[in-house]
């Protein structure tokens, strides 16, 4: 006969805000570049750039610290459509991320790359795939990309992978033991995106067993086999 049922404890699925401000951007050899060129506009060497890396490197915080600089409209590129090109321009400086989708529109970029340049407006492109090997049929198009200016945000070394651990969790107030940030670095992808969901498997574990996060509880949830 079973024993009796103990209800598992609910996590919260709660809104930890990230801040895409300037002095929140931590830096390393991995990045140090593509801020580097952030940091140079409006000196570039192209008025159309790609930042090129793997899910969660940073992109998208490099291109809102460019934004907030050069007052840039932010838009996804599934959103670009061809007769909305000249007002995404209006402010003479646009970012346009995630240029790998499938739902991209070919002919709203191309029309979207010519404008810019006829009006001298400066566009920043995020994508994590290289965007000179970007499927297009458009051969015009895949000539602009290939001569395009990209910048790699590269994964992590373990420096700057211990950095973002401490500051995802102070993200969500909290205070990192440095055993349970060497444990979890050794024991995780080389990654943006594998911090913050190791934070934030740490951060719902200790929640739901009310405990406070220590190395035992990293050992019990990164154990390798």
């Amino acid at each position: 006969m079973s024993g009796p049922f103990i209800p598992r404890q609910l996590v919260l699925d709660l809104d930890h805000s990230v801040s895409f401000a300037r002095e929140d951007f931590l830096s390393g050899p991995s990045n140090v570049a593509a801020l580097t060129l952030i940091d140079r506009w409006p000196d570039w060497p192209d008025r159309i750039v790609a930042l090129v890396g793997p899910e969660g490197a940073g992109k998208s915080h490099l291109a809102a610290i460019w934004a907030d600089d050069s007052g840039a409209r932010v838009l996804s590129a599934k959103l670009l459509s061809v007769t909305d090109v000249p007002a995404t321009l209006a402010t003479g400086a646009l970012v346009v991320e995630d240029l790998e989708g499938e739902d991209l529109d070919e002919h709203a970029l191309f029309h979207l790359m010519n404008l810019a340049r006829e009006e001298s407006a400066f566009v920043l492109l995020t994508s994590r795939s290289t965007v000179a090997n970007l499927p297009t049929t458009i051969c015009d198009l895949a000539s602009r990309l290939r001569a395009l200016p990209s910048m790699m945000v590269k994964p992590p070394d373990d420096t700057l992978l211990r950095s973002l651990l401490i500051k995802l969790a102070a993200d969500r107030q909290l205070v990192l033991d440095e055993s349970v940030v060497n444990y979890v670095v050794n024991r995780i992808d080389r990654s943006f995106a594998a911090a913050r969901t190791a934070i934030q498997t740490l951060d719902d574990e200790a929640m739901r067993q009310h405990r406070p996060i220590t190395r035992a509880l990293a050992v019990e949830l990164f154990r390798t086999p």
